[in-house]
């Protein structure tokens, strides 16, 4: 029984974690409460907040016993790695856990869910309603006078309300325009409405043709400007090139080696014909210039 005993006294026993330093900031308590979701993590795997004195992420101490209290971590306010390292106000700081995992995330969850639906402060103007315009409108910038014209001569002679006939169903004339049908009232009024406009279409079709013409005879005369300053330059190139050309094929027929091949009589023949073509292109050339 005794060595049982003094088998158990002597034996280590785990101890809980707690809080060895005795050291606190002056400053006050930092309640979780009172600070936002985003600026605390109570993951159970990295639980830390952001220092409030230097805007960093610090650890917290969490308390395991019931007299400890949850601190800061001591940090510094430099980069790691700075030499003489200057450490922030915040160290042991206290911490005030009154916030629980549960409670930390559904406020994250609302924050997130509050600002997904947030709408922006943009005013979005809305499109002006532009003025519909009339049939005759539409209709009457696709067709012409004429066209309109046989348009309704075809339609009064195939329908029976819009024409007057005698006993024995002759034609006689067109009915008056408060007696024909729907379509056929409509197509007179195409018809007049065409008649009216066509001066003035024709007048802006000219002007239209007229100022295409005057853009085109500008090019033209433009074109012929800028060639102007480089014809000279232009002529000296083809007939130095021709020349060149020439001089190649002389040399050719006449080679200054004497041991070069002898030519063929169809050779010689050929570079003879090309002499005299490239001695024409030559003098039209210089004619030119």
């Amino acid at each position: 029984m005794t060595a049982a005993l003094r088998e158990i006294e002597t034996t280590s026993r785990e101890r809980k974690l707690r809080t060895r330093s005795r050291t606190r900031s002056h400053l006050d308590t930092l309640v979780l409460s009172t600070l936002h979701p985003h600026e605390y993590d109570l993951d159970p795997a990295c639980i830390s907040l952001i220092c409030p004195s230097c805007r960093t992420w610090v650890p917290i101490r969490v308390a395991q016993t019931e007299r400890a209290t949850a601190k800061l971590v001591p940090h510094h306010t430099e980069p790691a790695g700075t030499e003489d390292p200057v450490r922030c106000p915040g160290s042991h700081r206290l911490v005030d856990m009154n916030v629980t995992v549960r409670r930390w995330s559904q406020r994250l969850t609302e924050g997130v869910a509050e600002t997904n639906g947030r709408r922006s402060n943009r005013v979005t103007r809305k499109p002006q309603t532009a003025v519909t315009p009339a049939v005759m409108q539409i209709i009457g910038g696709l067709v012409d006078d004429k066209t309109a014209h046989k348009l309704d001569e075809a339609h009064i002679k195939g329908c029976s309300n819009c024409t007057l006939t005698d006993e024995e169903g002759n034609f006689l004339r067109a009915a008056d325009l408060a007696a024909r049908c729907t379509d056929g009232r409509r197509l007179a009024q195409l018809a007049a409405h065409t008649k009216r406009a066509a001066p003035v279409r024709t007048k802006v079709q000219l002007d239209r043709e007229d100022r295409k013409d005057r853009r085109g005879w500008k090019l033209r005369l433009l074109h012929e400007q800028q060639w102007a300053q480089h014809t000279e330059a232009v002529g000296a190139a083809d007939i130095q090139r021709v020349d060149d050309t020439l001089t190649a094929v002389i040399q050719t027929l006449n080679p200054r080696k004497t041991n070069a091949p002898q030519l063929t009589d169809w050779e010689r023949a050929e570079l003879m014909s090309v002499i005299a073509l490239l001695a024409t292109q030559k003098e039209q050339l210089e004619r030119n210039q």
